[in-house]
């Protein structure tokens, strides 16, 4: 047994990029698939733009191993191609002249070390291991011999693994792909078109939208009248003079729709568009739900692991907007902005500030469906902005247009939709379960390869 420190004692030159050269090869934890463990981009950087990180002097051979979450197991082998580029002082960088590095390379994807790792992890924002930590990681050492004889069985049987999980990562793709060509031929009327010619429509969409936006304002005259009578007075004169007509969609650069279809924005076709409660009322052990963003899963709402708040501030909450079955919810800030999930029979439960309700008056299920296409995506990033941290607003919101079709053919189309979405789904998880296979499998020849059982001894090794 021994520590990493005392296996890789070979010095790194921590000079940074030659003066003389005008630019040089950097490689930073982002130039490292965690999935594959290469380094995956080459990055050109001037001389003069150099980050004060870039300050290692990589050879071919070392191993790299970020510092930055343990978790991913960000670790790289660095190839002939690389050698003398500059790495980050974001990686340990670990080179011996004794042992193998391959063997060294493979030894630090087992669980034993990422687990270690973990343990001893600091910083909740920024979760990272110091040097010292990955030196003082014990392991065995075989012969130095045996050592090659590991490493060359563990690329045999890790490379036919390998090949089998980039196999199933392109099936994955290819239905994610499938996915988004089913949403944007719902949403066309593609996947509807012979449905059409089997059934003459009884309401154009046009007719549809005028009977939506009337009701849309005698639900709005409903409801101030309700207000006014709880209030104990009677409604002013020209109170119905108040309403807000919603606004239509800018037709340019609108797509064309089939027959009989219109376009209408997302404030022309719900009663309501809000977001959440601004001021985060505190949490505490018993209480009333409060759903957050991570809770708006695709499609669907989740209430595994939330928080609650007591019911003074749940009922100030549910005064802003109180979702129910059938709504929508679409997560507003950050990097999942755009996700949208149905919400479906549940208890009372209040939102916060970055999550948008909407309350259609058509087809749910259509909205959401439109929402998650792929051309209702690139407006929604568009809208919330290019920024780091994306932010989609209640007036960008209600501006989202939204192709209408006759209302039978709303819900035909929500129901060729899930049919075919279901398949996809279920191949999905098929091959989740074949990934998270393969990764056990991983493990375990890593486990026999560093417990000596994955080839055999011999008594003539050093």
């Amino acid at each position: 047994m021994a520590t990493v420190g005392e296996l890789f004692d070979t010095p790194v030159e921590q000079t940074g990029p030659a003066s003389q050269h005008e630019t040089f090869v950097y490689v930073d934890i982002g130039s490292v698939d965690n999935m594959t463990k290469r380094i995956v981009e080459r990055k050109e950087i001037r001389v003069s733009f150099a980050p004060n990180r870039a300050r290692q002097v990589l050879r071919w051979g070392d191993v790299l191993v970020s510092m930055t979450r343990p978790n991913l197991n960000a670790v790289a082998l660095v190839p002939k191609e690389f050698d003398g580029a500059i790495g980050s002082t974001g990686f340990y960088v670990l080179r011996s002249r004794t042992i193998e590095p391959l063997w060294m390379f493979y030894a630090l994807q087992t669980r034993s070390f990422v687990t270690s790792m973990c343990d001893v992890v600091q910083g909740a924002l920024y979760p990272a291991v110091r040097p010292k930590d990955i030196a003082r990681w014990v392991c065995p050492i075989p012969p130095r011999s045996e050592q090659q004889r590991i490493t060359a069985k563990l690329d045999e049987l890790l490379s036919d693994l390998d090949a089998g999980i980039a196999t199933l990562e392109r099936v994955r793709a290819k239905l994610k792909h499938y996915r988004a060509a089913v949403l944007k031929a719902a949403v066309e009327g593609e996947l509807t078109e012979e449905w059409r010619r089997q059934h003459l429509a009884t309401e154009t969409a046009d007719k549809l939208l005028s009977r939506i936006l009337a009701e849309r304002r005698r639900f709005w005259e409903e409801a101030q009248l309700a207000k006014f009578q709880a209030a104990g007075k009677s409604p002013p004169k020209d109170w119905q003079a108040k309403y807000k007509q919603p606004v239509g969609p800018r037709m340019d650069g609108l797509p064309g729709l089939s027959p009989g279809w219109c376009w209408a924005t997302a404030d022309q076709l719900c009663t309501l568009i809000n977001d959440g409660e601004h001021i985060q009322p505190p949490y505490q052990p018993v209480g009333f739900p409060m759903l957050t963003a991570k809770h708006v899963r695709d499609g669907f709402v989740e209430f595994r692991n939330v928080e609650f708040i007591g019911k003074s501030d749940f009922d100030a909450c549910l005064k802003r907007c109180a979702p129910e079955e059938n709504d929508l919810l679409i997560v507003s800030v950050g990097a999942t902005t755009g996700r949208a999930a149905i919400v479906g029979r549940c208890d009372p439960f209040a939102i916060v500030r970055s999550v948008l309700l909407l309350k259609p008056m058509f087809v749910p299920r259509f909205l959401l469906r439109w929402i998650q296409s792929p051309w209702c995506q690139t407006y929604i990033r568009r809208a919330s902005g290019s920024s780091a941290q994306a932010h989609l607003y209640i007036a960008d919101t209600k501006s989202i247009p939204v192709p209408l079709p006759p209302l039978a053919e709303q819900e035909a189309i929500v129901e060729a939709v899930d049919d075919q979405l279901s398949v996809i789904e279920h191949l999905e998880g098929d091959l989740e379960a074949k990934l998270k296979s393969a990764q056990a499998l991983r493990q375990s020849i890593l486990r026999h390869a560093f417990t000596g059982q994955l080839v055999p001894q011999d008594p003539d090794d050093e």
